[in-house]
């Protein structure tokens, strides 16, 4: 017999609100139900009110840990409808941000893995890590979680020596550790057994399903943009793409930590090899009449910006796709077959962002089934006119 069982859109587990409805017969999930929409904020309708360099703000902040990652991918699009050559200086230094962003989000992910496998240890050693690698990324930007750094046309701040020796130094800190965490990771008997086989995803599946980032990797497909498609600086760096063949969760967390060693590889490079010069060059107010792709490696995989322009100073149209979005049909694959304790080690193996996911906002007027776009004004006004004319309910009790 099979009976189904909600999780979401508000549950423990869930940080942020997506409905998953799994169909199970006994303690084995047959089928799933992903609904999403309860988190739109509508980001890519409010880029088309603002100025090309305000939407490098708004972009940031699709994403908490992989807001350079959406600035980045956002600026280079916009760079080459404008025609913009950035310095060097300011492409390796957009791009060692990049890479911290990334050791930050893999240390983040590797204590959560550890979490939801009954290994707590790791947890608090890992996120212990993230504070170096955040403490850094101050140094060089300010600001903890969204840089801020990237501007069109390069970077908006420099860096000099001895933050070249401190970068050094927290690199040097942090690979030793997280060697550490790859045996741990590869070895640990309890860690391991609670992971291994969990979230099957044969090589197969991930191309036919269009995985991206650590998900694909972990199944053995070695598909990253920085080598496929390499942007700026990557065509000059060594490094490799990480791989393993094992197709679950284990694969996951190991393709994860050799990650790490190969942006801690490319850090010390950018740093040793970084060129003198400026660290940016002035933009145009307005873009040519256009369109673009734009491809990212984020942390979580691919990110792809598409961005229209018409000629003003701002975009006509820009959409995201993001990584969290290209994984969700390989997610139900993985969740398939698949045990009802497995549900939280599967879904956040694929390091969901739910609010990366969705941007957009349709209105539908009640009973004509009949959908409208709206100016972000527009939408404003009805949010403020409902506020005003809601009654005001005094002396209310909130149920327990």
């Amino acid at each position: 017999m099979s009976f189904q069982i909600p999780i979401g859109p508000q549950h423990p587990a869930l940080k942020e609100p997506i409905s998953l409805r799994m169909t199970v017969e006994g303690e084995v999930i047959t089928d799933v139900d992903m609904r999403l929409g309860y988190n739109h904020r509508g980001m890519e309708k409010l880029a088309e009110e603002k100025s090309w360099l305000q939407n490098i703000y708004v972009t940031e902040r699709i994403c908490g840990i992989c807001s350079h990652s959406h600035a980045t991918c956002y600026v280079q699009g916009v760079e080459k409808l404008m025609e913009l050559a950035p310095p060097r200086r300011g492409l390796y230094i957009r791009y060692l941000v990049a890479e911290l962003e990334r050791v930050h989000s893999h240390l983040l992910w590797l204590g959560v893995a550890g979490h939801e496998a009954g290994f707590d240890s790791f947890f608090m050693y890992t996120w212990r890590d993230r504070e170096i690698v955040m403490d850094l990324l101050e140094m060089i930007s300010g600001n903890r979680v969204h840089y801020a750094i990237n501007t069109l046309g390069g970077v908006r701040r420099d860096i000099d020596e001895g933050q070249k020796a401190k970068i050094l130094e927290g690199v040097a800190t942090l690979r030793k550790r997280s060697e550490y965490y790859f045996y741990i990771g590869a070895n640990e008997p309890s860690f391991v057994a609670r992971i291994a086989g969990v979230g099957y995803l044969s090589k197969e599946s991930a191309i036919a399903l269009c995985a991206v980032g650590p998900v694909a990797r972990a199944s053995g497909v070695a598909r990253d943009v920085r080598k496929d498609d390499p942007c700026a600086v990557y065509g000059e760096l060594d490094f490799e793409v990480a791989t393993a063949d094992t197709c679950d969760v284990l694969g996951r967390v190991v393709v994860r930590v050799k990650e790490l060693l190969e942006s801690y590889k490319l850090i010390e490079q950018m740093v040793k090899g970084l060129p003198a010069g400026d660290i940016a060059v002035k933009a145009p107010r307005k873009a040519k009449p256009g369109e673009v792709v734009s491809r990212y490696e984020a942390p979580r995989g691919e990110n792809i910006h598409y961005i229209k322009a018409n000629g003003t100073d701002k975009p006509e149209r820009l959409k995201v796709r993001a990584p969290t979005l290209a994984n969700y049909p390989a997610t139900v694959e993985m969740l398939r077959k698949g045990f009802i304790a497995d549900i939280p080690l599967i879904f956040a193996a694929i390091d969901p962002c739910i609010c990366c996911a969705e941007r957009t906002v349709t209105l539908v007027a009640a009973g004509s089934g009949e959908e409208s776009v709206v100016r972000m004004s527009d939408l404003r006004r009805q949010a403020l006119a409902r506020h005003q004319n809601a009654p005001v309910k005094r002396n209310a009790v909130w149920p327990l």
